[in-house]
């Protein structure tokens, strides 16, 4: 500021001294009119100050509440994005584990379907295998009984069955007691 000072009183100085005339007229810097020359630039310098002052101060208050404004803006953006990224975190967080939950709940659910699934063909094989011994049973009786009866309706005559009443008597025998 000091420097400005300086260099605007050079600057009106200046150029008065060297252009004051040496001739016989011998006119000082306060006999010329430089007095009412500056008094009319201060005059002219507080008019422009009175009517224009007032509104660039405006002007720039009113840009600094703007910028404060708009930082404030940015800010308020900033920390909910910052919460939105918190809370899409948590919820990914709670979603990875549901799903090792749902992992775990679908592998639990595999063993217990599989081991169903083997006793129930357990049991199937089982009663398969009774089913199967069961027929087998019943053919062979079947062969037995088609083997017996071809023997016996092959030619066997009474004839050929010898019966003495000795075998009679004791086949009777056996059949009362």
């Amino acid at each position: 500021m000091r420097i400005k000072n300086i260099a605007l009183i050079a600057t009106v100085l200046v150029p008065s001294l060297v252009l004051a005339s040496h001739g016989e007229h011998h006119v000082t810097m306060f006999d010329s009119d430089f007095k009412y020359r500056v008094l009319n630039f201060t005059i002219f310098a507080g008019l422009i100050y009175y009517l224009v002052a007032n509104p660039i101060k405006a002007f720039f208050v009113g840009r600094s509440q703007g910028i404060a404004n708009q930082l404030k803006e940015i800010e308020a953006k900033l920390q909910a994005s910052k919460n939105e990224r918190l809370a899409a975190e948590e919820n990914l967080a709670k979603a990875q584990e549901k799903a090792k939950e749902l992992v775990a709940d679908a592998a639990n659910e595999a063993k217990i379907l599989a081991s169903n699934i083997a006793e129930k063909n357990a049991a199937l094989l089982n009663q398969l295998e009774k089913q199967a011994l069961e027929k087998q049973e019943l053919e062979t009786k079947k062969a037995m009984r088609s083997t017996i009866d071809e023997v016996l309706n092959s030619g066997i005559t009474n004839d050929d069955i010898t019966v003495d009443e000795s075998k009679v008597i004791s086949l009777i025998s056996n059949k009362v007691a």
